[in-house]
């Protein structure tokens, strides 16, 4: 009888069948995404339109935010598998007209239409993920997904402009095609499970941006967001007068880190509650963007980032699994477009609001403005804790 009670209670499978099934589809859609995403601008730019090329992303980046915030209810109406498959067909075929055409009418209309399958295929396959993983390894598994989906992008975006420097952009566009279109083979294989109207009602986009328990973690996870933003757009310009080597170990070093901390944030969180990660992860982010400030010191700038991606990656698992904790069933999908969106704004925003100032205060000081700006959000997180 003693010994009955002090064995802990088993934990549950973190990685089933299923989610080895929903694998395949995260790693298409990061392929079908990051392979091509520099590459467009690029064929853009050689087509002749420099304006182009910048319009391609905007593009993509618009159709996406506005497509996330819909497909809830396109998963209302033909449930996660035909949402996930209408989504990954989107991203992935449109891309092979790239290989007939360099208009660049052409160019913007595939960069919308691909921008709308990949909004389809994450918050659905974001939302399905949900259901696959057990609700007391949550933070670990959504950790998991993470690296899955991580490294594929991490590693096809820097392939994609390589390979189209090295054998053209034709070669690209087809394995863009390929990989994502060949993920659709592992759809059929993912359990059935619809969301009925009812099973939703009041658990949708609209009512999930009214509740702020959801956009509290949403609005925390924005800030982190916009923080990126500004260092993905302008660290490389900031560096200019350092070494190559610089910037490029700086951008490696933030997506890596912000990799190893949702794992640890995972882990961490599923034991002792995802919300108290909110406070250290917005801490670490401020103090890795202050560092980057000190643009002249190579260390300063890859420790920072370093520091900066290891609060980002927090935040990224924290915010998440608290808005999956926070909706009963058949709100999962509203989730995952509330947070892809905050994701996206957040970075967009970031990106517009720096461009506005850097002329006048220059990269250093706007790096430390952007670490003082995130710092108010510890007020807002400090409102937060609780599961």
């Amino acid at each position: 009888m003693t010994t009955a009670l002090l064995t802990p209670p088993a934990r549950s499978s973190l990685v089933s069948r299923a989610l080895l099934v929903r694998f395949v589809s995260i790693i298409g859609s990061a392929i079908g995404f990051y392979l091509p995403l520099s590459v467009v601008p690029l064929f853009a730019k050689q087509a002749g339109s420099e304006a182009g090329a910048g319009l391609a992303t905007v593009a993509l980046l618009l159709a996406t935010v506005a497509a996330e915030l819909v497909t809830p209810r396109l998963v209302v109406r033909v449930g996660y598998r035909w949402a996930l498959a209408i989504g990954l067909v989107l991203l992935g075929a449109p891309t092979l007209v790239l290989t007939f055409s360099n208009d660049i009418g052409v160019i913007v209309a595939v960069s919308v239409v691909r921008g709308i399958g990949f909004a389809i295929a994450v918050v659905a396959g974001g939302a399905v993920t949900a259901l696959l993983i057990p609700a007391d390894r949550r933070g670990e598994g959504l950790a998991l997904v993470g690296i899955v989906g991580g490294i594929p992008g991490l590693l096809a975006l820097p392939a994609g402009v390589w390979a189209a420097a090295h054998w053209g952009y034709t070669p690209v566009f087809v394995v863009t095609t390929v990989a994502t279109l060949l993920a659709l083979l592992s759809v059929p294989g993912l359990p059935r499970h619809s969301v009925t109207a009812k099973e939703d009602g009041g658990h949708g986009v609209l009512a999930g941006l009214r509740n702020p328990v959801l956009t509290r973690p949403a609005t925390l996870f924005a800030v982190s967001a916009a923080a990126v933003g500004v260092l993905v757009t302008f660290l490389p310009l900031a560096a200019s007068d350092q070494p190559a080597w610089v910037a490029a170990s700086a951008l490696l070093a933030q997506p890596a880190a912000a990799t190893a901390a949702r794992w640890v944030a995972g882990r961490i969180g599923d034991r002792h509650g995802p919300a108290w990660l909110l406070v250290p992860g917005l801490v670490l982010s401020a103090a890795g963007m202050a560092a980057i400030a000190f643009t002249g010191t190579p260390a300063a700038v890859i420790g920072g980032a370093l520091v900066f991606g290891a609060g980002f990656g927090a935040l990224q698992n924290a915010t998440l699994t608290l808005m999956y904790a926070r909706v009963p069933a058949g709100g999962e999908s509203a989730v995952s477009a509330i947070w892809n969106a905050a994701y996206d704004l957040g970075m967009a925003a970031g990106a517009l609001g720096a461009g506005l100032i850097i002329s006048s205060a220059g990269y250093p000081m706007t790096f430390a403005i952007t670490a003082v700006v995130i710092l108010p959000a510890l007020l807002l997180a400090r409102r937060d804790r609780r599961p």
